[in-house]
């Protein structure tokens, strides 16, 4: 199942070979064994790319379920053998400060709250969800995928293009998202996939956001993000606006199957603030 889930991630199997550690020969016999074990075919190969099929898509949502819940009750059995109850909670490196501050604070303010252990994550931090690492997630829309996962919806906000001070933009009280994405001397900055792999496009690849901000500063890309990334600017840099940009709403989230009160205890304490 791991192997087919790499696989279907990367829809490559070179790139899904060097990701589990593995020669590509095994790799391509194993899910050829799966789908005749199945009876159906799960990906649709050709000479220049793999692609899912119906019956594949369906396996990836499973398979990820399985994966999760197998991984979070290994780390929940090793924590039983401990005496300090605990919760892991994943966020984004760098967002929602503010609003992740006020809600440790909140939850260790409770009777009967356990330890909070951060684990902040350079990006996708839902896949800690699925992969067992974290107990809860603070996501934020359309940019992580809530696909499989309970959520409760925190604050929905505008977002802004971060630019250096010194370009044309950055003195403007507003701009739109096709004058952000038109820019030749600034392209958009690209993050990687759930598999690693960034996106084809000139802008440079980033991982986190303090790498990204010195790229802006510097003048050799751009982005657009939730507003309340001011709060986190570099000196150098300005946050314009973007009218017509989607908003983004961040949401505390958690794997349907887990049954800790002290979980709902800390998605009860987010949602009051």
């Amino acid at each position: 199942m791991r192997y087919f889930v790499a696989v279907a991630e990367e829809l490559h199997f070179g790139r899904a070979a060097q990701r589990l550690g593995i020669a590509q020969p095994p790799l391509s016999r194993t899910i050829t064994q799966l789908e005749q074990r199945l009876g159906v075919p799960l990906l649709k190969r050709t000479s220049r790319r793999v692609t899912l099929t119906e019956a594949g898509s369906v396996l990836l949502a499973e398979g990820r379920a399985i994966l999760g819940a197998l991984a979070a009750a290994e780390r929940r059995t090793q924590h039983a053998a401990t005496s300090r109850p605990s919760l892991v909670l994943a966020a984004k490196a760098g967002a929602s400060g503010e609003l992740l501050a006020k809600l440790l604070d909140a939850y260790a303010a409770e009777p009967g709250a356990v330890a909070v252990d951060l684990l902040l994550c350079e990006s996708q931090p839902q896949q800690t969800l699925h992969d067992g690492q974290a107990d809860v997630a603070l996501l934020h829309q359309p940019f992580d995928s809530t696909a499989e996962l309970d959520t409760e919806i925190l604050n929905t906000e505008g977002q802004v293009a971060i630019l250096p001070t010194s370009h044309p933009l950055a003195g403007r009280s507003h701009v739109r998202t096709a004058d952000v994405s038109s820019l030749s001397d600034l392209p958009l900055a690209r993050w990687p996939g759930p598999g690693g792999a960034y996106p084809e496009g000139p802008g440079a690849e980033v991982r986190n956001q303090t790498q990204l901000f010195q790229l802006i500063a510097l003048g050799r890309t751009t982005v657009v993000m939730p507003e309340s990334c001011r709060a986190n600017l570099l000196e150098g840099l300005a946050a314009v606006p973007v009218l017509d940009a989607p908003t983004v709403t961040t949401v505390i989230a958690w794997p349907p199957h887990s049954r800790s009160r002290a979980l709902a205890d800390l998605v009860r304490v987010a949602t009051r603030l």
